[in-house]
């Protein structure tokens, strides 16, 4: 007993690391005919042997050899024979089995399918992810044999589609509809053009299996337009987020010192400049550091555009309260002085600014919606930057003082609020917040000296159909224009979307003057 039990330990140790395969069918692999090739690949791929894998990566890897009509694989000064993996001596002329694009897209399709009984999570995610875009009738055995062993969800969902894919093939015009039917549930565009050749009488010669295609197609259809107004609400949301930057500042200002200020879309510029200069700074002194400097370039957003603003406002705005045409021409000037000063900087070509690692991919939804995360955060840090402006709005002294200026600046000046400092402070929060939408744009947009012109526009938009200096007002103003413009430019494009809204917005101030939300006050009325 002791003598047969060690015999069967033996021959566990001894047994070679290569099972051997079928010689016959690793032989037609270096046949001279593409087709018997294909055979052979496929016979192979459904014996599912990890040894398989090698011999197929290897003759993808143009590894293959045959010598004296042996097919073996040569790795560097190493030779092993393909079907049974022992070695045997480098042969001095192998010739090499010629892999056309052919065989190679079958053999990307069998490596694809054998990597689905991976142990390895990762690798089998990866392989169902890749046979969703290509599996042949041929495959469904493999792919039913893989469903019966897989134990992850997310994985058999993908394998299970896969399989239907597979059966769209099958003779059986029972296994066609069910096929269809599995995947009239998707929501993906590649199933939809896997399903339309079966549209067809030529592709699909039962009328049930048609009809059901149709249909199927009808509902995936549904899904995917449901999907895009989705993603363009998204965006006009992302759209609207930064144009409540840009116009929350532009509603401070001209809601306490009346000032149609043209040069607030270079504030945002300045913003978007200072990421620039930040990430600049980090790659040469920090770079291990480097997925920070967007966080590092807030503060030096908002205070250089700040100082900018002052520096604006003590130079020439202060000078020219009260007279709105001087206001507009200086404050365009000074649009101008800002763009050549960016040009002499940094150049007259855009900037790159990359999106930190942490900002990287999104949220996929469905197979056609993906959220971006460089997008998700914009929005939620104008959430943020809103909820600090209306704190200080409403909960603080300067907010207290900027809204008594903005309803009656006679008013307030008699009962000692000091309008001249509020007017700088004033414009410094605005500019500043500016600064920060830049700052914003900086991750979804170009950078270049031009880039706050497309702006200045949309903001004075969002504050006057907002209601001057009226924070509610301004959030659905932006996000009102935001969505309603993508919305429009999926329907007629960009440029009749502008010109839409922009009509829009000229017929509601005719009919409301205040826009949304009027000020309340003595002085509004």
């Amino acid at each position: 007993m002791k003598i047969r039990l060690f015999a069967v330990l033996f021959c566990l140790v001894a047994l070679p690391a290569w099972a051997a395969l079928d010689a016959a069918l690793v032989r037609q692999l270096a046949d001279d005919d593409s087709s018997v090739k294909v055979a052979a690949i496929q016979k192979l791929t459904q014996t599912a042997d990890p040894d398989t894998v090698r011999v197929l990566k290897a003759m993808a890897d143009d590894s293959l050899y045959v010598d004296n009509g042996k097919v073996i694989i040569v790795e560097g000064d190493q030779a092993v024979d393909a079907a049974s993996g022992k070695p045997v001596s480098m042969p001095e002329t192998p010739e090499s089995v010629t892999v056309n694009n052919r065989i190679r897209g079958q053999l990307a399709e069998a490596l694809a399918a054998l990597e689905i009984f991976d142990t390895n999570r990762t690798v089998r995610l990866a392989s169902a992810q890749k046979l969703q875009s290509k599996v042949s009738p041929a495959m469904a055995p493999l792919l039913a044999r893989a469903l019966e062993q897989e134990s992850d969800a997310q994985i058999k969902a993908l394998l299970t589609l896969a399989y239907a894919q597979a059966n769209l093939g099958n003779a059986d015009p029972a296994a066609r509809m069910k096929a269809v039917r599995a995947l009239a549930e998707t929501s993906s565009p590649a199933i939809r053009n896997v399903l339309l050749p079966l549209t067809d009488k030529a592709g699909e010669p039962d009328n049930k299996v048609r009809y059901a295609a149709i249909t199927a197609i009808k509902a995936i259809d549904g899904r995917l337009a449901r999907a895009e107004n989705l993603a363009r609400v998204f965006s006009g949301i992302s759209l609207g987020s930064i144009l409540l930057l840009g116009a929350l500042g532009l509603a401070i200002t001209y809601g306490v010192m009346g000032v149609i200020n043209m040069a607030h879309g270079e504030l945002l510029m300045v913003g978007a400049y200072s990421a620039y200069v930040m990430q600049s700074v980090f790659r040469a002194y920090f770079p291990s550091a480097i997925d920070w400097y967007l966080p590092a370039a807030i503060p030096v957003a908002f205070f250089t555009a700040a100082l900018v603003g002052v520096l604006m406002e003590r130079t020439v705005i202060r000078w020219l309260y009260g007279r709105t045409l001087e206001t507009l021409l200086a404050t365009w000037g000074l649009s101008l002085v800002l763009i050549q000063s960016a040009r002499v900087s940094f150049g007259a070509q855009n900037v790159e600014v990359a999106n930190p690692g942490w900002m990287s991919g999104g949220i996929e939804l469905l197979p056609n919606l993906m959220l971006p995360w460089n997008r998700i955060i914009i929005v939620g840090f104008a959430l943020f930057v809103l909820l600090l402006v209306w704190v200080l709005m409403k909960r603080t002294r300067l907010g207290m003082f900027v809204r008594a200026v903005t309803q009656n600046r006679a008013m307030a000046g008699c009962v000692g609020v000091p309008t001249a400092r509020i007017d700088t402070l004033a414009f410094a929060l605005g500019a500043g917040i500016a600064g920060l939408g830049g700052l914003a744009l900086s991750q979804i947009s170009n950078v270049g000296p031009d880039m706050g012109q497309g702006y200045i526009v949309d903001s004075f938009m969002v504050v006057v159909l907002g209601g001057v200096g009226q924070l509610a007002g301004a959030v659905w103003a932006a996000l009102g224009l935001g969505i309603f413009s993508k919305l429009l430019e999926g329907w007629a494009g960009a440029v009749i979307a502008k010109i839409v809204v922009l009509v829009f917005i000229i017929i509601f101030i005719q009919k409301r003057p205040q826009g949304l939300f009027a000020l309340k006050g003595r002085f509004a009325e």
